[in-house]
């Protein structure tokens, strides 16, 4: 079973941003038991354009996300030709590329000693593509997973612009019964299930579910 997570750090990096699953600003979803992360490649990405901006010096920002975004495209195009996992060929020079560029930055941009000391963002940054690699890469290692969160976000948007246009939501119980409706719905679509068919089904009192995951 895979939960999407974002790897967003709380705002943009020149300010305080905790890293994910390692401080109590972060999203909780590391404590769900036996659940695999893909922390959200986006965030990753502009987090990486922050550090270049930051130190415009350093190779080791570009050469990381470049080397990401080309991990991306390569399971994107395996994907794409339905095959069931990326070629080592398409994949072994960028992840060599990719974890050089970390160990770089991080013996470049060194912890600050002491304790309870506000870190580097760029360094929190490193530690999180070191530390949680495998949550980092899990794309590669399933093709099913995506490497970002955007199709997660674009499913809240609507909620998101309602607000924004009329400065609030509906009731309580019709936001609940409205989200119950689009998230069973989307699931649906999600597994390749008709909308049409997924709500007949419900109305017909037979609701679509999903095959239950196999826990790893």
């Amino acid at each position: 079973m895979h939960r999407k997570v974002h790897a967003e750090f709380g705002g943009r990096l020149p300010r305080k941003r905790p890293v994910a699953g390692t401080s109590p600003g972060s999203p909780p979803y590391d404590k769900f038991p036996a659940v695999s992360h893909q922390l959200c490649c986006s965030h990753l990405l502009r987090d990486l354009e922050d550090a270049a901006q930051s130190y415009p010096a350093a190779i080791w920002p570009r050469q990381i996300a470049d080397a990401l975004r080309a991990l991306i495209h390569a399971a994107n195009l395996a994907r794409a030709q339905g095959l069931a996992a990326i070629p080592g060929r398409d994949m072994t020079g960028h992840l060599r590329l990719f974890r050089h560029g970390v160990r770089v930055g991080l013996s470049q941009v060194r912890r600050v000693p002491g304790v309870n000391v506000e870190q580097p963002p760029a360094r929190l940054l490193l530690e999180c593509l070191r530390d949680r690699e495998d949550d980092v890469l899990r794309f590669l290692s399933d093709l099913r997973i995506p490497p970002t969160s955007n199709q997660a976000e674009r499913d809240v948007r609507p909620a998101k612009t309602q607000q924004k246009i009329s400065g609030r939501l509906r009731s309580e119980k019709a936001t609940r019964d409205r989200y119950a409706i689009r998230g069973y719905i989307s699931t649906a679509a999600k597994h390749g299930i008709s909308t049409i068919a997924a709500l007949h089904d419900a109305l017909a009192g037979n609701p679509w579910l999903p095959p239950v995951p196999t826990i790893t």
